[in-house]
């Protein structure tokens, strides 16, 4: 049905999976306080290690996992009690960066999204053995970092490198050269209300008591530990068609006179945005809901209220361009038939 509901705004959040409702209720029937010395709380605890262990080994993780509410508090963990000073942050990063930092200095990047290698190597040199934050993959335009090699500039001047892999977890491998990363369960269609930071060492941040080892107050979420490491241990096999699809809206938008944001750089195949010129973001939303189409523009923290995205006029987009443009972002039960619809519905409101 034309009007049947379409949602591809997975980049803000996936629908939960079957597979995780099942064991998040499985471990519903056990539950209790992991850190009670009792006997069911001994049990859920060994239950929460489970989970930890099974996120790892999904993860090809190796380090510590302090597992907290989201990916948000994750970042401001490892910005704002970090055992050496901020450095620098990526211009095009996430808000949940930007406001856990506000003082750092913002890395440019250059036209296709990628960071200014020449900035950041002038900069590292003259902050020597700083924290470095930037995305493995950005959440507007799914333009994808080159961290290792963005690492070797950080060390070389006795730096750390954070990567904020909310969007890329799962769908692609952790970037192997970060000391410090958030994920995010939510966005791969694991339980909201839970996440993770990992850590090379626990000494890159400041303890701060409580559970977690220490570094996390609060009771632990064993539900949604349970469930965000079943929702790591699905089959990604669907990335391949999600990149086949991607390409093939790629092409359509441009043959119907939309614009691709960074259509040269490297992106993750489930995010992708478009411009349609002379039509605003707002507009656009309205029209594509009216079709029972689901997508935003730009973060889905920020798109409540439209603006011009930070993201975009840090690529060069005056702020005009950057407002004609709307997010679309697939996952893992995303169709050929509904990418067809939704190039047919851009074409119609574009018209």
């Amino acid at each position: 049905m034309a009007n049947s509901p379409l949602y591809l705004d997975h980049a803000a959040t996936t629908p939960v999976l079957p597979a995780v409702r099942a064991a998040m209720n499985e471990a519903m029937e056990s539950w209790a306080n992991p850190s009670s010395p009792h006997a069911p709380g001994r049990a859920a605890g060994r239950m929460l290690e489970n989970a930890r262990s099974r996120i790892a080994a999904a993860l090809d993780w190796d380090g510590e996992i302090i597992l907290t509410s989201g990916a948000s508090e994750a970042i401001a963990i490892a910005l704002q009690r970090a055992a050496m000073p901020i450095g620098a942050v990526g211009a095009t990063e996430h808000d949940a960066v930007l406001r856990a930092a506000p003082d750092a200095y913002r890395l440019p990047v250059e036209a296709d999204g990628t960071i200014a290698f020449e900035e950041l190597a002038e900069h590292c040199a003259h902050a020597p053995g700083a924290l470095v934050a930037l995305q493995q993959a950005n959440n507007e335009t799914g333009v994808v970092q080159p961290l290792d090699d963005i690492a070797q500039v950080v060390r070389l001047n006795e730096g750390r490198l954070f990567a904020d892999c909310s969007q890329s977890a799962g769908k692609m491998p952790l970037p192997k050269a970060a000391d410090l990363i958030a994920i995010s369960a939510h966005k791969l269609g694991g339980p909201p209300g839970i996440g993770a930071l990992l850590l090379r060492d626990l000494s890159l941040i400041q303890p701060s008591g409580g559970q977690e080892q220490g570094y996390r107050a609060g009771t632990q979420n064993l539900p949604g530990a349970v469930g965000f490491a079943a929702a790591l241990e699905q089959d990604f096999s669907w990335m391949q068609r999600a990149a086949e699809l991607r390409e093939t809206l790629d092409r359509a938008i441009m043959a119907a006179g939309g614009e691709v944001v960074a259509p040269s750089a490297p992106r993750l195949a489930t995010i992708a945005s478009y411009r349609m010129p002379g039509k605003s973001s707002q507009a656009q939303l309205v029209g594509f809901d009216m079709k029972g189409i689901a997508v935003s523009a730009g973060s889905a923290c920020s798109s409540g209220t439209i603006k011009p995205s930070h993201v975009l006029t840090a690529m060069g987009w005056s702020p005009e361009a950057a407002g004609e443009v709307v997010r679309v972002s697939f996952g893992p039960r995303t169709s050929a038939a509904d990418v067809a619809r939704f190039a047919e519905a851009w074409t119609e409101i574009a018209a």
